[in-house]
């Protein structure tokens, strides 16, 4: 185990698991709800520009249903209830189907018989998901950022996974698949950062550049166990 790192903390969606795996998923529900999944990844757009500065103040869901609900001009109240139980709700059971990338359950495994500290932070509440998936039993803790009001890549929510692990965030490894919400929110809270490579590399200069790049979580094992 790296004596620089005492914690490591991942992302759940494109890291655990591939997100095409999901996404086959989806479809017949992409094709059904096309007007309301178009209209709620515009809305976290808004979200991510309006709290570059500060965290959203009061009670994140009602603000996203009413942004949602003026793109769509439906009423919020009822939108909010249909984006929960679609999207929170409806996608959760399909994660029982979903295979994680090869090694994974060896890493987290590993990892913690070392016994160094164990988080994890998504942007979706990531309990129920866990827990299909078969991994809710290696984290010391989970935390949601959008409870924070401050999703990704705003800091708040990684400071906030600092302060859960009772670790300075220097001593932690962040492991994410997106280099624009996962590395760039970590290292701005002052944390180490992974980044597993996506298929397609993105072109252009990436910054700021992550402490490890890994296309598989053998790569990963040899980092941070040898």
């Amino acid at each position: 185990m790296r004596k620089d790192i005492e914690g490591v903390a991942f992302d759940l969606d494109g890291t655990l698991y591939p997100n095409y795996r999901l996404n086959i998923r989806l479809v017949p529900f992409i094709l059904k709800e096309w007007h309301l999944l178009s209209a709620f990844g515009k809305t976290r757009e808004i979200i991510r520009k309006n709290q570059e500065n500060n965290p959203l103040p009061g009670d994140f869901y009602r603000y996203q249903a009413e942004i949602t609900a003026k793109i769509l001009s439906v009423e919020p109240e009822e939108l909010q209830e249909k984006i929960t139980r679609l999207i929170y709700r409806g996608w959760e059971p399909l994660f029982k189907s979903v295979k994680l990338f090869s090694g994974v359950h060896e890493t987290l495994g590993a990892l913690k018989k070392t016994g160094c500290k164990m988080g994890l932070l998504s942007d979706f509440p990531p309990e129920a998901k866990l827990i299909n998936l078969g991994v809710s039993g290696y984290w010391d803790v989970v935390l949601c950022s959008e409870h924070f009001g401050a999703l990704k890549p705003n800091p708040l929510s990684f400071i906030k996974l600092a302060e859960a692990m009772s670790l300075p965030a220097e001593k932690i490894l962040y492991v994410g698949n997106s280099h624009r919400y996962d590395v760039a929110g970590a290292a701005g809270a002052g944390m180490k950062t992974a980044w597993i490579k996506p298929a397609l590399m993105p072109k252009g200069n990436k910054n700021p550049k992550p402490d490890f790049i890994f296309s598989n979580y053998r790569q990963f094992n040899n980092f941070m166990l040898l």
